[in-house]
């Protein structure tokens, strides 16, 4: 088995949204699953939804976390946030790494989608790699203002090592 590595940006991110064992929590975008992995391990009773547009993303987060899917602790697909359905309000975090749709774009509809699931109390986590600094007051503005406008209270969370930034919006 080879042992892949989780970037130190993703080990802030993770660490700062401090994973309870019993959390439901959705991954919007998980990529290679470094972010799976890491969720998951901390997970006991709680479980991970995490999904991608991409099916190589979705196939390489199920390979390298299998023995999380198997534990009946992760469930992978491959479907775009704008057309997830979660069956019943029971998410208490929403964690995102390197997502663009929160600012690319307008995601109110998808932004309203989280807030209807979230648990009162719970947060939606978004974080982006900052080595573009000039580029980090765009993302927080527009991510900001899209949490805001859909009922989320907004703060901001910067790190200079790894240089990532966050902006939490808690229900």
């Amino acid at each position: 088995m080879v042992v892949q590595t989780i970037p130190a940006r993703i080990r802030w991110a993770v660490d700062f949204m401090d994973v309870q064992p019993n959390d439901h929590i959705l991954e919007v975008g998980c990529g290679p699953g470094a972010g799976a992995e890491l969720i998951c391990s901390r997970l006991e009773t709680g479980k991970l939804f995490a999904i991608d547009r991409s099916e190589s993303g979705v196939d390489r987060t199920k390979r390298r976390c299998a023995r999380f899917i198997e534990a009946g602790r992760l469930t992978v697909r491959q479907i775009d946030l704008a057309t997830l359905r979660v069956p019943v309000k029971r998410l208490n975090k929403v964690f995102a790494f390197n997502v663009n749709l929160f600012w690319v774009r307008d995601a109110s509809a998808e932004v309203a989608l989280l807030h209807e699931r979230v648990l009162p109390g719970g947060t939606v986590n978004i974080f982006y790699e900052a080595t573009r600094r000039e580029a980090v007051p765009e993302m927080i503005e527009k991510t900001s203002k899209t949490l805001v406008e859909a009922g989320f209270r907004v703060s901001i969370v910067d790190s200079k090592q790894p240089a990532a930034v966050g902006i939490i919006g808690k229900r």
